[in-house]
C-alpha cells in the first residue's frame, strides 16, 4: 500500500511539474473536474470518484496524453505520467504515441483523396490498380470482386484482423511478405474468408492491400505520400507513418508497456503494415483531423476532401457500423464518429460529435484500455455531451469476511454459453478471472458476489457437502444460463478455441499440469488443432518435461499450422512472443539446436 501511495504521489508531482500550457480559470476548472471524477461502471459504498493518477496506478498505466475539443477548437491538451519510466522522461503534448488502428482512419482519407483526384475508382476491382501484387481470388469470393470501398469499410470478407508488430532490431518483413504470410511476417496470408459485401468483418489485412495499392498508384513511398497529401495539409505536422521510426522522432516517442506493466522489448514495435497500424501521432495532431471533419460535415471546406468524399468517410456503408475509415455511433439521435486502437504496448481512442463541435483524443502507452472509457465518460460529463454520459452504479459492499476454507471450495474453471471463467488464488487473495481480467469479488452474502468490472451478479451453487457446482448469473433481474464448474474433463465438450484459452490461462499462471490436461482433452476432440498441440508442447517444455516436448516438436516439424504458416515458422513466432513477454526462453535454445531451426534475427 505504501508503495502505491508513493507512486501516485510521484505521478501527481511530475504531471503538475510538466503541465504544458497556461489556460483560463474556466478551462482549468474543467481540467480539474475531468481529472478528479474518474470512475468505472460501479462505485462502492460511499467511495468518492478517483483521480486520473489513482486510476493510472490501479491499471499500471505509465503514461497518458489527452486532448479535448470544444466548440470546434482544442480546448486543452495535457500529458500525465511517464513516456519512458526507466529514462524518467515525462509525457508532454509533443510525445508521440503508436496506438495502432486509428492509422486506418487517416489511410482512408488518403484513399478517398486518390478517388477525389480520379486516380482510382472506389467501386472497381482492386486488381485494376495493383501492379506489384495481385489479390488471388478463389472460390470463397464466389466470383465477386473486391473494391476499395469494401476495404475501407471492412466489408471485403478478408482474413487477418490485426498485426502484432515486430522487434525494431529484428528483420522486418516487406509488406508483400505480410500479404502472403511469408517469413519474417508473423500473420497468415491475407485471403478471402467469404464473399465481399456479404457482411462486416474487421480486417487489418484488407487495409494493408489498400496501402500497397496507394504506393502502386502514386509511385511514392507510403509515408511520404501520406505526409504530403494528408497529414501535413490537415494539420498533423508532427505525425508520421515512417516505419521504423526515424532516430530524430524516437526522442519524442513514448515507450510501450504490456498490461502487467512490463516494458515492450526495445521500447516499441515496428509495423510495416503502416496503413493498418503504423501511424505515430499526438492527440493534438489527431484533433486537427477531427475538427476538419466536423467542420466539413457542417458544410465548411475540408483541407483535404471534397463534400462527396467527406460524406463517404462519415456515413455508414450499407447501413453497417462503419463509414469508409470511421465507426459511426447513433446514441439515441446523437451521432458520433470514432475509432479505437491498440498496438503492442499502446492503445487509444478518438470520439467526436458529428453535429456539434466537441470530442476527445486519448492515448496510453499501455495495453490495458479500461481507463480509456473512464476518461471519455468523465470528459463527456464535464462538457455535457449529448446522450453520452453513463452514471456509475453505486453498490453496497458489506464488510463480509469469507474464510479461506470456503473460498477454496470456489476455486476452479467454470463454463457457460461456450465461454468460461475461473476463480483462483493469486498473491494471497482470491480473484475472479474472465475476459483476460483478474478482478476482485465483492461478497454480499457468503455465496453471492459481484465485480465492478462486469454487470452480472453471481451466486455460487453448492452440493450437500458444501462444494461449488457452479454459479448463477443475473443482470438487472434477468437470469442467464448458469456457469457450471468443471469437475470431469473426460466428458467436457467445448469449442477448440475455448480449450485453448483455458489451457493458456493455466499455463501463464504456471499451473502446468492442469494446462496439459485441458490441452489433452481439447486434442481428443480436435486432433488437427496444431496450434493447441504446439502450445501443449510448450507447456511440457516449461514444466521441464523435455522428452514429451521434443517428441511433439519433432513429430510435426514438417506440418502446416495454417495456410502459409508452417510448424517451424510458428515456433519462431512463439519464441518471439515468449521473449517479448519476458518469459525465460533458455529451454528453447536446446530445442532449436536439436531441431536445427534458425532463431529469428534479434532474438
Amino acid at each position: 500500500m505504501k508503495t502505491s501511495i508513493l507512486f501516485v504521489a510521484f505521478l501527481l508531482f511530475i504531471t503538475t511539474a510538466f503541465s504544458q500550457a497556461n489556460y483560463s480559470p474556466e478551462t482549468l476548472e474543467k481540467i480539474k473536474e475531468v481529472e478528479n471524477t474518474i470512475t468505472g461502471n460501479v462505485i462502492l459504498n460511499d467511495e468518492r470518484p478517483s483521480t486520473i493518477i489513482e486510476r493510472m496506478a490501479k491499471y499500471k498505466v505509465k503514461g497518458i496524453s489527452i486532448a479535448v475539443i470544444h466548440d470546434y477548437k482544442i480546448a486543452w491538451a495535457k500529458g500525465y505520467g511517464w513516456a519512458d519510466e526507466a529514462e524518467k522522461r515525462p509525457v508532454t503534448t509533443e510525445t508521440l504515441f503508436e496506438p495502432g488502428s486509428i492509422s486506418k482512419t487517416l489511410n482512408a482519407v488518403g484513399i478517398l483523396k486518390l478517388a477525389q483526384d480520379k486516380k482510382v475508382d472506389l467501386y472497381a476491382d482492386v486488381n485494376t490498380y495493383l501492379t506489384s501484387w495481385k489479390f488471388p481470388y478463389d472460390s470463397l469470393s464466389k466470383g465477386k470482386k473486391i473494391t476499395l470501398a469494401q476495404l475501407l469499410s471492412h466489408n471485403a470478407g478478408l482474413s487477418v484482423h490485426g498485426f502484432p508488430g515486430h522487434n525494431i532490431k529484428a528483420q522486418l518483413p516487406m509488406v508483400l511478405e505480410v500479404l502472403e504470410g511469408k517469413s519474417p511476417a508473423v500473420t497468415p496470408a491475407v485471403r478471402s474468408v467469404f464473399e465481399p459485401d456479404l457482411k462486416y468483418q474487421y480486417s487489418g489485412g484488407g487495409t494493408t492491400i489498400s496501402q500497397v495499392l496507394l504506393t502502386d498508384v502514386t509511385k511514392q513511398s507510403y509515408d511520404t505520400w501520406m505526409y504530403e497529401n494528408v497529414l501535413k495539409p490537415i494539420g498533423m505536422v508532427n505525425s508520421t507513418y515512417a516505419q521504423p521510426l526515424t532516430k530524430q522522432k524516437q526522442r519524442l516517442a513514448a515507450s510501450g508497456y504490456y498490461r502487467d506493466g512490463l516494458p515492450v522489448l526495445n521500447k516499441f514495435h515496428a509495423y510495416p503494415e503502416q496503413a493498418a497500424a503504423g501511424l505515430w501521432m499526438t492527440p493534438s495532431d489527431l484533433c486537427n483531423y477531427v475538427i476538419d471533419m466536423q467542420l466539413a460535415h457542417k458544410g465548411k471546406p475540408s483541407k483535404v476532401l471534397n463534400p462527396e468524399m467527406v460524406k463517404l468517410h462519415l456515413t455508414p456503408y450499407h447501413n453497417g457500423p462503419t463509414g469508409m475509415g470511421t465507426f459511426i455511433d447513433d446514441l439515441s439521435g446523437a451521432k458520433y464518429f470514432q475509432h479505437s486502437a491498440g498496438n503492442d504496448g499502446f492503445c487509444g481512442f478518438f470520439y467526436a460529435s458529428l453535429d456539434e463541435g466537441y470530442g476527445l483524443v486519448v492515448f496510453l502507452n499501455s495495453e490495458d484500455g479500461q481507463l480509456l472509457s473512464e476518461i471519455i465518460n468523465s470528459v463527456a460529463k464535464a462538457y455535457n455531451w449529448k446522450n453520452f454520459y453513463r452514471e456509475p452504479q453505486r453498490k453496497n459492499s458489506p464488510a463480509i469476511t469469507i474464510s479461506n476454507d470456503v473460498l477454496k471450495t470456489y476455486e476452479g474453471i467454470y463454463v457457460y454459453e461456450n465461454s468460461w471463467a475461473a476463480v483462483a488464488k493469486k498473491e494471497n487473495d482470491y480473484y475472479f478471472h474472465a475476459d483476460n481480467l483478474d478482478v476482485k469479488m465483492h461478497f454480499t452474502t457468503p455465496t453471492r458476489f459481484f465485480n465492478t468490472e462486469f454487470s452480472a451478479v453471481k451466486e455460487f451453487i453448492k452440493d450437500t457437502k458444501g462444494n461449488s457446482m457452479g454459479y448463477t448469473r443475473t443482470v438487472n433481474g434477468k437470469e442467464y444460463p448458469k456457469a457450471i464448474k468443471v469437475t470431469n474433463l473426460d466428458t467436457l465438450k467445448l469449442e477448440s478455441n475455448v480449450f485453448g484459452d483455458i489451457g493458456w490461462y493455466l499455463f501463464e499462471n504456471k499451473r502446468y499440469t492442469e494446462a496439459i490436461s485441458y490441452f489433452k482433452r481439447g486434442l481428443q476432440l480436435y486432433p488437427k488443432d496444431y496450434t493447441m498441440l504446439m502450445n501443449m508442447a510448450h507447456v511440457y517444455l516449461f514444466n521441464k518435461e523435455y522428452k514429451n516436448a521434443i517428441a511433439i516438436y519433432k513429430a510435426h516439424l514438417k506440418d502446416t499450422i495454417a495456410p502459409g504458416n508452417s510448424w517451424e515458422n510458428q515456433m519462431q513466432n512463439d519464441l518471439i512472443y515468449f521473449k517479448e513477454h519476458h518469459f525465460d526462453t533458455q529451454p528453447f535454445d536446446k530445442v532449436f539446436a536439436e531441431l536445427k531451426i534458425k532463431k529469428p534475427m534479434g532474438y
